[in-house]
């Protein structure tokens, strides 16, 4: 006679465990290197940090996925990798308003600025958070309210064409006597905003013209200032021979600038 077959299920295999704070950052510590605190401090990271690389960091974030207790509790840390990390973990649709002009606030490098601002644009509180903070009197929180007005521009589409042109007249008016790291910021919204769709393009280029050379000091680094309409035209022929509208609606198309950097 033919043996039963059993219909028996195999054990599922069981979930993951979280991560806690301690081990967080316990293995944090063991990943970070001398050489990569060197290039960290280069561009502005402000001690403490480990110095870990962004692909070890890359590691952990599909491990842990989306935590907002623990990304609130990274943050509290005050370490650089701690952060940088919490700003991938985070959820966007539970981080509080509170919590997010908290990290905005936070004197940190120019990437975890991006990071702050890409994590607002992906929450309900984007909008009234580039008012906002664009009307802060602190540097921090105007850069990442620019570097949000840039992330908006690529990927909330709800948004009316004439508030991103108000933000253009904006930074054609103030980009040469604003601070150091805001001009870079603004450079980088300019861009950003050309990259929206057509219109836009047109517009952002023209302001682009006008506005000139603008001049950043990136310190002891080989980071440059990259020239507004030459890189707005490049995004676009990049975006058209990869078969999109604009650079914009390829943007929507990636994973978070957030997590895949």
């Amino acid at each position: 006679m033919p043996k039963a077959t059993s219909t028996a299920k195999k054990p599922s295999k069981a979930p993951a465990s979280r991560m806690s704070l301690q081990e967080v950052m316990s293995t944090l510590e063991k990943a970070g290197s001398a050489q990569t605190r060197k290039t960290y401090a280069r561009h502005g990271v402000p001690e403490p940090m480990f110095g870990v690389s962004f692909a070890t960091l890359k590691t952990l974030y599909k491990r842990i996925k989306v935590d907002q207790d623990l990304a609130e509790a990274l943050w509290s840390t005050g370490n650089f990798d701690a952060r940088n990390l919490a700003l991938k973990i985070a959820d966007p649709a539970a981080i509080s308003s509170r919590e997010l002009d908290r990290w905005a606030a936070t004197p940190t490098a120019s990437m975890c600025g991006g990071y702050v601002a890409h994590l607002a644009a992906e929450s309900p509180h984007g909008r009234t958070k580039a008012d906002k903070w664009l009307a802060a009197s602190d540097d921090s929180t105007r850069c990442a309210g620019w570097s949000l007005v840039g992330a908006l521009a690529m990927i909330d589409e709800s948004i009316a064409d004439s508030w991103f042109t108000q933000q253009l007249a904006q930074i054609e008016r103030t980009i040469h006597a604003a601070p150091n790291t805001q001009r870079n910021f603004m450079n980088r919204t300019l861009i950003a905003i050309g990259c929206r769709n057509a219109a836009l393009r047109k517009s952002a280029a023209a302001a682009a013209k006008r506005i000139g050379t603008v001049e950043v000091d990136h310190g002891d680094t080989d980071c440059k200032t990259p020239d507004a309409a030459e890189s707005i035209e490049k995004a676009w022929a990049h975006a058209k021979s990869k078969g999109f509208e604009s650079p914009a609606a390829q943007e929507r198309s990636r994973e978070s600038m957030r997590t895949r950097c």
